[in-house]
């Protein structure tokens, strides 16, 4: 809690993360949806107006601020494995460069480093 907002983070699972979806947030006043967009990165901060905590002095409500944490899948079955392999391949292998933003930026820079030395 920082003044009025609170905070929290929600785990979602990698398929919501990049394909969007909507999760349900709890919140001081019940449960609310929370509309994730597709290609969500983890540590995305969501802002829910008003969540939050009431002023004691009769201000403004708080806001409630959820910070999205994309989970790995676990106890996968052969078949989910399977499926996962070929994703991956659909990526251009493990790095999986082309669809991930951070892989991509970080292969870059090292790239535009050794490139830098050569000249």
């Amino acid at each position: 809690m920082e003044g009025n907002n609170l905070y929290c983070e929600v785990p979602i699972n990698f398929t919501m993360a990049a394909l969007g979806g909507e999760i349900e947030v709890p919140t001081l006043d019940g449960r609310v949806n929370l509309k994730v967009p597709g290609e969500t990165q983890t540590g995305k901060l969501f802002r829910m107006r008003g969540k939050g905590v009431k002023s004691v002095r009769g201000g403004a409500q708080g806001d409630l601020l959820c910070r999205v944490v994309v989970e790995t899948p676990v106890g996968l079955n052969d078949k989910q494995r399977q499926l996962l392999k070929e994703l991956q391949e659909s990526f251009g292998g493990p790095t999986g460069e082309n669809n991930s933003p951070r892989s991509k930026s970080f292969f870059d820079g090292v790239k535009k480093f050794f490139d830098d030395l050569t000249r």
